[in-house]
């Protein structure tokens, strides 16, 4: 039986490595997470049954099959787009998601499952503002994140649809007084100075978002720190500073920390699907549809009684 053949994707990533011979460049080239890159290449080397990439932590080589893949990968792709182009024939989507491992690439998943036939790519910009506006530049297709908080003229351009009212929750290093406890009432984090974004050009709604749940609670929002994008970075800017940490309940776990859901009152986080205004595309509408699926199905926008969640977050996102 002959090997499947593969996806444009897993041979777009093979590419952009065997191109760069580094997997950080070739991630950076393809707006792709390092981890999304290395894993759509493992599973090209399992369809094909072989070893292209040989790895080490200090370069990347083609294997012989790697060597004898290079010329095929390029005619292939080459080919997928003229047939594209020829035909009228849809582009990749590109999607950000903010960063690897939260609960929005699921979304992903489910339209990828409607449209086999279609290319939707992840990216990963950390924050809806940097996001935007690339979306209205026309480099980026669609984003996540909390819509009230992006400025008039930016909202003009774009279209948005509610998906999730996402519980917040502290990052703490695993020796904070707080980090023992299951939850952390935000009573206890008086005093604290919290990091939410200070200073990241790419994320004010979110630092906007928590100035207003720290208001009159005597809880400080954290100088600006180096910024983190990726999550090895974050990782070493929260061993270095050891501030606690303003998140959401899925936000990835991170060697050396605890995550603790924020409670008394549940502060929310308020996020919208956000796109161009005027685009047509048919991932765009999977993707439309997949996230109005999983919000009905795991009552994403359904706000627990006592929570938190300011006014125009309230108006936009459509809630009593």
């Amino acid at each position: 039986m002959s090997p499947p053949e593969p996806a444009p994707r897993l041979l777009r990533a093979f590419l952009a490595v065997a191109e760069e011979l580094h997997f950080t460049r070739a991630a950076a080239r393809l707006y792709v997470a390092q981890q999304a890159l290395s894993r759509d290449v493992r599973r090209l080397e399992a369809e094909l049954g072989t070893e292209l990439l040989l790895r080490s932590t200090r370069r990347v080589e083609l294997t012989a099959d790697g060597e004898r893949l290079l010329p095929y990968a390029r005619r292939v792709l080459a080919a997928h787009e003229e047939l594209a182009a020829a035909f009228g024939q849809a582009r990749p989507l590109l999607v950000d998601v903010n960063s690897p491992g939260l609960v929005f690439e699921r979304v992903l998943e489910h339209a990828r499952r409607l449209v086999p036939d279609l290319e939707v790519m992840a990216r990963y910009e950390s924050g809806l503002t940097g996001a935007a506006l690339e979306i209205a530049a026309g480099r980026l297709d669609a984003s996540f994140g909390r819509w009230a908080g992006l400025e008039p003229a930016l909202r003009d351009q774009l279209g948005h649809q509610p998906v999730r009212l996402e519980p917040m929750a502290v990052v703490l290093p695993e020796d904070h007084p707080l980090a023992d406890r299951a939850e952390v009432p935000l009573g206890a984090l008086a005093g604290e100075s919290v990091y939410a974004g200070a200073g990241n050009p790419r994320t004010p709604e979110w630092t906007g978002l928590a100035h207003e749940l720290f208001a009159g609670r005597g809880i400080r929002v954290s100088p600006p720190a180096p910024l983190a994008v990726g999550r090895e970075e974050f990782e070493r800017v929260m061993a270095k500073y050891r501030h606690p940490v303003l998140a959401v309940v899925d936000f990835p776990a991170m060697p050396g920390c605890v995550l603790r859901p924020l409670t008394d009152p549940v502060p929310l986080s308020p996020v919208s699907l956000v796109w161009r205004k005027g685009l047509r595309h048919p991932a765009l509408d999977a993707v439309r549809t997949a996230a109005a699926t999983l919000a009905r199905d795991e009552q994403w926008l359904e706000a627990p009684p006592g929570s938190w969640l300011p006014e125009a977050d309230r108006q936009s996102m459509g809630q009593p």
